[in-house]
């Protein structure tokens, strides 16, 4: 009877800390997004005010028209760039990167988790060591083999690459396609598939959710790719939108603020957007490959 009554009081601490969980997470999340909010307030702000010395937190106009001029291109306007030419660009890098990111890795982070071959975890391990070297190491070395291909000013150094695999995406491939039972391999063998059609007919349906969020990631990750553009990109015509935005900050000696931060906003809409309706088979996906942990 002690034990019983001991469970059912209810502790008024206890009741009190949701509430103050909650309103901690609120304080959080404002502080995280108030970044956010500036830019939004800005981004239809008259050009004076974000110039003013005074700090103007509240538009006295809303010039919503700043997005257009931001995006629309006129030559005979300074401060005004290509912006809808830099985004069909980059959506061109995104679709070619998203593919060869998503057959290239599955391949062989299939060859890696449900063939045997001699040599096998030796090669992966390779794989995985290739993970610990960084990126400044390998930039001069490969931007002189891309120039010697005659590549530089293209866009073929941007997505070629993805089509070669990355060792964080195959090891995420890898770790899901273990999950799998084997038992569907063997009962499609029976059945006379080859390897091939085991791969393509059983595997790759139930990898939806793993293969969803590598293309999350590789979207993501190009969209928002400023230093591999900066590096091999010379003209103008084939600037990204990472490049568009920096392009702001040095034409004709002054940035427009307003129009920097409204297209800097226009950037952002496609990650959420694609965030906010994908946001079921990225988490699922983040839960199934157990990247979490």
């Amino acid at each position: 009877m002690a034990v019983a009554l001991k469970h059912n009081h209810r502790d008024p601490n206890r009741q009190k800390n949701p509430v103050l969980l909650h309103a901690a997470l609120i304080g959080l999340s404002f502080l995280f997004t108030f970044p956010l909010i500036w830019m939004l307030l800005t981004s239809v702000k008259p050009l004076e005010e974000t110039m003013s010395t005074n700090i103007v937190w509240i538009p006295s106009r809303i010039l919503l028209h700043n997005y257009y001029d931001a995006f629309v291109y006129h030559s005979d306007k300074l401060g005004y760039i290509p912006f809808l030419i830099y985004g069909r660009n980059t959506l061109l890098v995104c679709a070619l990167v998203v593919a060869g990111t998503v057959c290239s890795n599955a391949l062989v982070a299939y060859a890696f988790a449900r063939l045997r071959w001699p040599g096998r975890e030796l090669a992966f391990s390779i794989t995985l060591a290739t993970m610990m070297i960084p990126f400044p190491v390998l930039m001069v070395p490969i931007y002189a083999l891309f120039k010697n291909f005659g590549w530089i000013g293209t866009f073929r150094p941007l997505w070629v690459p993805a089509w070669f695999g990355s060792a964080f995406n195959i090891f995420l491939l890898r770790q899901f396609f273990r999950t799998i039972p084997f038992e569907l391999s063997e009962a499609a063998r029976l059945d006379g598939c080859s390897e091939w059609e085991i791969f393509r007919q059983v595997i790759l349906p139930l990898a939806k959710p793993a293969l969803a969020v590598v293309a999350l990631f590789s979207f993501m990750g190009t969209w928002n790719d400023f230093l591999g553009p900066m590096i091999y990109l010379v003209d103008q015509k084939t600037f990204t939108l990472g490049l568009g935005l920096q392009a702001y900050q040095s034409q004709h000696g002054g940035t427009p603020w307003n129009l920097l931060m409204a297209a800097s906003a226009m950037v952002m809409l496609p990650i959420i957007l694609l965030f906010f309706f994908a946001q079921k088979q990225f988490i699922q996906g983040i839960a199934v490959t157990g990247l979490k942990g």
